[in-house]
């Protein structure tokens, strides 16, 4: 069962005990994420944990949706349907509300960006063209996940987009800069990723002893400004040792 809360936003059943909220564009949907869709989801997901105390267990907000996840105990469906209608009326639709501008240091370079010349190479540009795109846009954080401070931003310039690695590799380093399709993103700590590389990152993008936590918010802009080998050091940035072996391959 689907219901239209207003233009942008439609509620659907999606399980015993929940709901998906489904957020487009004036009432179309859509596979490209606008920052006014997004700008939506974060105002819904703001009200609804602000106005909801013990019926809600859980929300999981992602680009363009929410589940709300309610303790049967405490309200139904239709109850809590009826509810997020009247609340969230007041989502403004057309709403794109600007974040604070976080300027994120990056030291793009052959060494730090193993990925850079076959992204070049499949965009007809230079390396160093591909470098040029990549710090010249400013970025959304439209998302948090798949790990604490991992933050997807976009949209890159389409003309580095660039699919995901077929096989995934076994270690991406802290701190590397990558783009999958047309989002990129800093990796917090060293994990398995399928991401392409093209920088390193000196900064911190999960510390769980740090307030705040991370350096970015949902909502928030960001803005990659170069660096060199030497600043990117002193700032406490270390150089993967692995960089030409299997693993980052």
């Amino acid at each position: 069962m689907s219901t239209l809360i207003n233009d942008g936003i439609r509620l659907e059943i999606s399980g015993e005990n929940s709901l998906m909220l489904y957020f487009s564009d004036k009432g179309q949907e859509s596979s490209v994420i606008t920052p006014n869709i997004n700008s939506n989801v974060q105002q819904a997901d703001q009200l609804i944990r602000q106005n909801f105390k013990t019926e809600i267990v859980d929300l999981i907000p992602s680009y363009a949706s929410i589940l709300v996840v309610f303790n049967l105990f405490e309200i139904d469906h239709h109850n809590l349907r009826n509810k997020l209608k009247e609340l969230l009326k007041q989502c403004n639709t057309t709403s794109n509300k600007q974040g604070r501008l976080v300027e994120l240091p990056a030291y793009y370079s052959l060494e730090s960006g193993i990925d850079l010349p076959r992204i070049a190479k499949h965009a007809k540009l230079t390396v160093e063209q591909v470098i040029t795109l990549h710090q010249a846009q400013e970025y959304r954080v439209y998302a948090i996940g798949f790990a604490p401070g991992f933050a997807y931003l976009g949209e890159v310039d389409d003309r580095i987009a660039m699919p995901r690695l077929t096989t995934p590799r076994l270690k991406v380093p802290k701190g590397a800069i990558a783009i999958a399709d047309r989002q990129t993103a800093v990796y917090p700590a060293q994990s398995p990723g399928g991401w392409n590389l093209i920088g390193l990152c000196p900064i911190d993008m999960f510390n769980a002893q740090a307030e705040p936590t991370m350096p970015v918010e949902v909502g928030d802009r960001v803005k990659f400004v170069a660096i060199d080998k030497q600043q990117y050091l002193e700032l406490g940035g270390n150089l993967p040792n692995q960089v030409s072996s299997h693993d980052y391959k």
